[in-house]
């Protein structure tokens, strides 16, 4: 049995190794936006730099904008650079996600809500299935998300959901179809990138409102990935997937799950940065906790 001390240096260790990795295969990937995405709302706040390279998507007091992915996928990692609105930010949320639409949709959250000069940022995630969703769980972030980019990660695969950034986890919500709770595994999902105004709950819940007069907020994304990934045809079928995806080989994407290394990182993200954990309110739960909650994700 491994001290708390000891585990606690393992675990920066592993974060560390994590994000020197990912920060290396994700300078590789650098392709225009115009190829894989359209933009489908506020398309006048919508910039596209470097020939497509890098886009601004900004907010004012007419409209926020939004990205929505040309194909869509069934299963895949999702990678994608971000740059947060720098100074006030109050009232504002930038967000990447993955979503099905629909009233029974499936949908994967990034969500960083805005707050006053000088504050943190807090990363509100939440995860839909079957149109199922009230599974938020909220971060304070180990660095400056304003400063820099950082690559922010979904990985959907039939064994579990797994969020990482910089390559360190910070969430898994894993298939427990078996146990009655509802996974997404059949409806295929557009990948999103947008900013917007939600001054009636993003910051402080709602009694920080947004200052339209250090409009417009610009959030910056660049180096989209989905190179492990399934696109779908629309005919029932995934008839093209990248990377390594059959299940039965050792590195496959299509069945990743964390391992003992993972798992330690993930547990020093909850340990130090996690702010709310639907899972441990038990003013919203007063008898019992949701059935994924119950059901052990891992140990170390």
């Amino acid at each position: 049995m491994l001290s708390g001390s000891l585990r606690r240096l393992v675990a920066a260790l592993a974060v560390a190794l994590a994000v020197l990795a990912t920060r290396a295969v994700a300078a590789v990937v650098d392709r225009s936006f115009h190829r894989d995405f359209n933009a489908v709302w506020g398309k006048r706040n919508a910039r596209f730099l470097e020939h497509g390279r890098v886009v601004e998507l900004s907010l004012d007091e007419r409209t926020g904008s939004r990205l929505e992915s040309k194909d869509r996928y069934l299963f895949g990692r999702f990678d994608l650079d971000i740059r947060l609105v720098a100074g006030e930010s109050a009232g504002t949320i930038t967000s990447f996600y993955i979503c099905t639409g629909g009233a029974r949709h499936d949908e994967v959250d990034f969500e960083f809500l805005g707050n006053v000069s000088g504050e943190p940022y807090l990363l509100h995630t939440n995860i839909f299935s079957d149109g199922k969703g009230e599974r938020e769980q909220q971060f304070v972030l180990w660095f400056d998300p304003t400063a820099d980019f950082h690559t922010y990660s979904i990985l959907w695969n039939p064994l579990n959901i797994i969020l990482y950034i910089d390559g360190t986890p910070i969430r898994v919500f894993r298939n427990n179809e078996a146990n009655g709770v509802p996974f997404p595994t059949r409806q295929p999902v557009h990948v999103f990138a947008s900013i917007w105004n939600a001054e009636e709950w993003a910051t402080q819940g709602g009694r920080v409102k947004t200052n339209w007069s250090e409009a417009p907020f610009v959030a910056t994304y660049r180096r989209f990935g989905a190179s492990s990934a399934c696109v779908w045809r629309g005919n029932g079928a995934t008839t093209r997937c990248g990377g390594d995806h059959l299940p039965s080989s050792a590195s496959s994407w299509m069945g990743q799950t964390l391992d003992w290394w993972s798992w330690m990182t993930l547990n020093w993200v909850r340990m130090n940065y996690m702010a709310y954990d639907y899972c441990e309110d038990r003013k919203r739960y007063p008898h019992a906790f949701p059935t994924e909650c119950i059901i052990p994700i891992g140990r170390i």
